[in-house]
This record gives C-alpha cells, structure tokens and sequence, in this order.
C-alpha cells in the first residue's frame, strides 16, 4: 500500500474514531438526564405517586424504560450529526439549544417526583417541548436527519406533558 493510501486510510479511521467518541460523550450526557431518576423513586414504588389520581390514558410504568433508552439514542445521535454539519451560522444556537433541552430534561424528574410539584414540573416541560420544537425547526436548515430524529422525542414530550397537565388538574 503507497503512503498516500495508508494516510487517507489513517485519517478516514481517525474520523470514524473521533465520531464514536463524540457520539459515546453525548450518550453519557443523557444518562446523567436518566440518573436523575435513579434519585428519586419513580413511578408505582413511590408512595406518593402510587397514591395520586391517575388519568385512564397513563402508560403502563414498565414502558417508559424503553422509551427513553430509545430517545436518549435518538437524542445523542442528533446532537453528533449536529456538530458534524457544516458550518452554519446557527449551529451555535442549535448546540446551545440541545444543551438547553438536556438541563430541562434532566430538572423535571426531580421536580415531579422529588418535589412532588406537579404544576411546576408542568412549567418545566412545557418549556422542555418548546425547546425541542425550537431545536427541530433551527436543525432543519443544518442537518436535516439531525432535525428528524428528534422528532420522536418532540412527540412523546407532547404526550409527557399532557400526561403532566393531566396528573396536575386531577390531583389539585
């Protein structure tokens, strides 16, 4: 193999190296969201919870592990194709708004079930969906794939804070 090749070669794996860091670091960044549960009891085994009103449409508890194991991917995923786009003068504002949308999350779990405020944990993903709208909209004109696998997570944040509003007006 000519030197040229083995060059091309080394930087092409470097590249593929560096991505799968970056897309690792990410993915950490939303187990740090998931911990957050890990604090405060989630779900039935709370006595709290178990005792609230619950709307006839909740989801079975068992489901949301899943859900989220496949959104935080999706999650990570969009933000390395983000910051593997081009140059863009909204870039910035998409990075800043993922950032944004990860602090949201991560605030909401300990608000809903650790301080058992329904209403403020309201406030707080109704702006955790507005955030993830904002991003979906900014990221199109970026990476289009970026923008659309978000899109699962914009919809179930849409049901989530529905659920939330729910949960609120039944148990005031």
């Amino acid at each position: 193999m000519d030197g040229q090749k083995q060059t091309k070669m080394e930087t092409s794996l470097s590249t593929w190296v560096n991505r799968i860091i970056t897309w690792v670091i990410f993915y950490l960044s939303t187990i740090v969201a998931t911990s957050a549960s890990l604090v405060w009891t989630v779900g039935g085994d709370a006595a709290w919870f178990a005792n609230l009103n619950t709307p006839s449409f909740a989801p079975p508890n068992w489901l949301f592990g899943p859900v989220w194991t496949i959104l935080y991917i999706l999650i990570a995923t969009s933000a390395l194709m983000l910051v593997n786009s081009a140059s863009h003068k909204l870039k910035n504002i998409a990075i800043s708004l993922w950032a944004l949308q990860m602090g949201l999350n991560i605030i909401w779990t300990p608000v809903f079930f650790g301080a058992y405020n329904l209403e403020t944990a309201f406030y707080y993903i109704a702006s955790l969906w507005v955030t993830i709208l904002a991003y979906i909209i900014i990221t199109f004109n970026i990476n289009k794939w970026s923008s659309i696998v978000f899109i699962p997570y914009f919809m179930w944040v849409s049901f989530a804070s529905f659920l939330n509003y729910t949960y609120w007006q039944i148990n005031i």
